[in-house]
């Protein structure tokens, strides 16, 4: 963490993958500041390619969302909300009648006049990724062994082979796999974070992780993280986040994820879902809607030959 300089674990070397030790992200959006180191980092050291230089003109935050050639995620996410114990500032000073100057807010006005005064706002920066599910619907969807499970529980893709079924995209919850588009290179293929498994292999922290100034983007054993992410929740809670939570869907079919988050709020406000499931949990009531569909047609084509012959 802050303050620990190459001790921390998104600076010293490791032995993650010879160990076959579970890794993961935990990412803190009360603690970053929208700088997107992490998005050029990923695409410096991966070598992944322009989104194209076309302004939106509806936030900041351009890349708008994860895809073939975004494969980290700086959120800009605009709430009436209040952050914390915030004070919202002059505009959300009630005014005096006696006065045209805005007093304190702990002078003795109403708690009506106090409440119809305030104009809370907070913006959240959330570095978002792929979220190498513990069961993953991409995986599990794969017809040709492309994407795989690493030694350190990351879900990996496999550039060379591939074939550009597409079958993963849709298999995703989160919406992150894509395929990349002409004429960008080695279009037609699916991808996605690889978790910087090349790195890792070498004993190297992520590229995200490693540039990360505030450290919002922490690195490190998966269960070392989760118990360090239901510390921070804690300590924000009690510094007034009272909507402070963990987002780790692990009662879900995804059993968990292995770059889970803090946020503040709701889910589906940073687009996320609230209980991802995998594709593959509905298999075994379309295989009896299958099986009955066909059980059915055979009794009747049977009843029609007797009743036709």
């Amino acid at each position: 963490m802050i303050g620990e300089g190459i001790q921390s674990t998104n600076q010293r070397k490791h032995s993650y993958v010879q160990d076959r030790v579970e890794v993961g992200f935990f990412t803190d959006p009360s603690v970053c500041i929208g700088c997107k180191a992490c998005e050029v980092a990923c695409k410096e050291w991966n070598q992944v390619p322009d989104d194209g230089f076309t302004w939106s003109g509806n936030s900041y935050d351009n890349t708008g969302h994860l895809g073939a050639s975004t494969w980290r995620h700086v959120m800009f996410l605009e709430q009436d909300r209040q952050k914390g114990n915030q004070i919202t500032g002059s505009m959300g000073l009630p005014v005096d009648p006696a006065s045209p100057v805005r007093t304190d807010p702990q002078s003795d006005m109403s708690a009506a006049g106090l409440a119809k005064a305030e104009d809370p706002f907070r913006w959240v920066f959330l570095s978002d990724v792929c979220k190498h599910c513990d069961e993953a619907g991409c995986l599990e969807s794969c017809p040709t062994g492309a994407i795989v499970r690493t030694e350190v529980g990351s879900v990996l893709v496999q550039n060379d082979v591939c074939n550009g079924c597409g079958y993963c995209v849709v298999s995703c919850p989160f919406g992150v796999i894509d395929r990349r588009p002409e004429p960008l290179p080695d279009a037609g293929g699916a991808f996605k974070c690889t978790f910087c498994y090349d790195r890792q292999k070498s004993g190297l922290v992520p590229a995200c992780a490693k540039v990360c100034p505030t450290e919002s983007i922490v690195f490190g054993r998966l269960d070392d993280l989760r118990a360090r992410g239901a510390e921070r929740v804690q300590q924000l809670q009690q510094s007034g986040y009272s909507d402070a939570q963990l987002y780790d869907p692990r009662e879900t079919s995804v059993h968990g994820i292995h770059a889970f988050f803090l946020i503040l709020g709701e889910p589906e406000a940073y687009g996320l879902p609230p209980k991802p499931q995998i594709p593959t949990i509905y298999l075994q009531s379309a295989w009896t809607a299958a099986i009955a569909t066909g059980f059915g047609a055979a009794v009747f084509a049977f009843a029609a030959f007797l009743f036709f012959s």
